[in-house]
């Protein structure tokens, strides 16, 4: 069953800027939520994960880049969410932008 946000994880309303992805439960360093963005080209598209996660300076997430090639013609280029801090329930998971400006 389609799910556009993993299962320990929920929208809320956030401190940081209108709405945000918190943790329905503790979450420990080293979790790998999944897709955030994929990039064809110049073209971005941002997941409901992507679309929903805050900035901050200090984050508890990063994005991790993978690229893949089905040959010279077909590249493209996905980013995952994975937690770089343990993150309490409750608390906003967020990340330091660098696709947007601030």
């Amino acid at each position: 069953m389609y799910r556009p946000l993993p299962k320990e994880l929920r929208l809320g309303f956030s401190e940081i800027h209108d709405l945000g992805v918190f943790a329905k439960e503790f979450i420990p360093k080293g979790t790998n939520f999944g897709m955030t963005h994929l990039q064809f080209g110049e073209n971005l598209i941002r997941t409901p994960l992507g679309g929903f996660i805050n900035h901050s300076d200090d984050p508890n997430c990063e994005k991790a880049k993978l690229k893949f090639t089905k040959d010279k013609n077909f590249l493209f280029n996905k980013w995952n969410l994975i937690t770089i801090k343990d993150i309490k329930e409750g608390e906003e998971l967020t990340l330091t932008y660098t696709f947007y400006k601030l």
